[in-house]
């Protein structure tokens, strides 16, 4: 995040949601509060102990494809009879290279802005211009392209964050408070598949299945890989703890992987989405609502025009209604191990899911098709 920008996160209790996706969160963000669902049970591991030595060549490899994301616009000022410009610098973030064409991934919030330009500042110092050509709908997730016809930009591979364990040595590489580049932390894996809800000018975003670390990620790390012993990216550093010590959050590589490929194949960031606002069930609001089930998806609207159901979209084409939990997404139960969210991020736009749904007492099964979200769905 900008290394002046300041959010934080409030506990999510049965909030409102949107779509396939409910929203997104700002990197590096401050926490005040953690809500987590029902746990995972997850193994710890034995790591094989590390050298300082192997740690540092680990580090040498990946840190050319790990960069800085400077923010800077130029403003005109006129004193007559003269007139002034000035560059002025607003903040940065990090961000590494995917791709040997000099595809960039970072978060959203990094590069949200259009009235400003981004520089790309790489390890041996190159300041490199480039142009946001994607921005994800669902979650705080963006795409820098470098504007350069080279292809030999040192890109780095996505591992696989499901199969991870707590106990694993990770290490966290960031633009730490956007001034001091190529920051190097590291740590463990001290917890999995996280909530975090945040709040910002009135705006509510949420990141599910959170990477938890006690590798220290700070304002301006916000883009920056968080990577195994492998050298492969597990996460994408995202929040920190206001209210804790050594309790940061990273977006897992399984959500960087589907937006990458997106792009590759669409020139764009494509999601599915099936248009409901919902309340994720648990045991106290299945016995407030006198629910059958104490999981779910409770679909309820929101304040104001806040449809339960959005107009033309997937679940009213299906024929969802107010009120109706969705209990299963193709045999997955809803609120177990993922959230409805995080069950239709899994998927693409097309295809024919089958909800279990509980509709006045009663267990129905409706079929439905996943459409793209729209972009202009928050």
């Amino acid at each position: 995040m900008r290394a002046s920008t300041r959010r934080t996160i409030e506990v999510w209790l049965g909030a409102s949601a949107i779509g396939a996706l409910s929203g997104t969160i700002a990197g590096a963000l401050m926490v005040s509060n953690i809500h987590i669902p029902e746990p995972v049970t997850v193994p710890a591991v034995a790591t094989a102990p590390e050298s300082d030595a192997s740690i540092s060549r680990l580090v040498d490899r990946v840190l050319p494809s790990v960069v800085s994301i400077d923010i800077t616009q130029r403003r005109s000022t006129t004193t007559r009879p003269l007139a002034f410009s000035s560059l002025m610098h607003l903040g940065g973030g990090s961000g590494f290279f995917i791709s040997t064409d000099g595809l960039v991934v970072t978060n959203k919030h990094v590069i949200s802005d259009k009235d400003v330009d981004y520089t790309v500042i790489t390890q041996d110092g190159r300041e490199l211009s480039a142009k946001v050509i994607a921005l994800d709908p669902s979650f705080d997730l963006g795409v820098l392209k470098i504007d350069s016809t080279s292809s030999s930009f040192p890109a780095l591979e996505l591992g696989d964050s499901d199969s991870l364990r707590t106990g694993q040595t990770v290490i966290a590489i960031g633009n730490a408070l956007a001034e001091f580049q190529n920051s190097v932390t590291k740590g463990i894996i001290s917890g999995l598949n996280r909530s975090l809800y945040a709040a910002d000018e009135g705006d509510g975003e949420l990141i599910e299945e959170a990477i938890q670390t006690d590798a220290a990620i700070n304002p301006g790390n916000s883009g920056g890989p968080l990577i195994n012993l492998d050298g492969k990216v597990i996460g994408m550093n995202t929040a920190v703890s206001d209210g804790a010590q050594s309790l940061g959050f990273a977006m897992p590589s399984s959500i960087l992987a589907h937006a990458v490929e997106s792009v590759r194949v669409y020139g764009r960031i494509v999601r599915p989405w099936i248009g409901v606002r919902y309340i994720p069930v648990d045991e106290e609001v299945a016995s407030r609502e006198k629910l059958l089930k104490p999981y779910g998806a409770l679909i309820r609207g929101g304040i104001g025009e806040m449809h339960a159901i959005e107009p033309n979209s997937p679940a009213e084409k299906a024929g969802l209604m107010a009120e109706d939990v969705i209990l299963e997404l193709d045999g997955e139960e809803v609120g177990g191990a993922r959230s409805l969210s995080s069950i239709i991020a899994r998927h693409i736009p097309g295809d024919v899911v089958t909800l279990k749904v509980l509709r006045k007492g009663g267990e129905i099964q409706i079929p439905l098709t996943l459409e793209e979200r729209p972009a202009e769905k928050k």
